[in-house]
């Protein structure tokens, strides 16, 4: 679990369960979409993370 996206998540699925558990379908919604919302964090600072390992290595072969 990323740092950035983690806290998303992990907010989420406590949103959503207590919208299980009460029948409060709007808060189960929000859960999902925070869920969402971290998976989408996690998934960009991946990519990112990829991109400047990318960057990095094509720079120590220029040298």
């Amino acid at each position: 679990m990323g740092d950035k996206g983690g806290m998303d998540k992990l907010k989420g699925k406590a949103k959503e369960m207590a919208g299980k558990a009460t029948g409060d379908k709007r808060r189960e919604a929000e859960g999902r979409t925070d869920r969402t919302k971290g998976e989408a964090k996690d998934t960009m600072e991946s990519a990112r993370d990829k991109a400047k390992g990318m960057k990095d290595s094509l720079k120590r072969n220029d040298s």
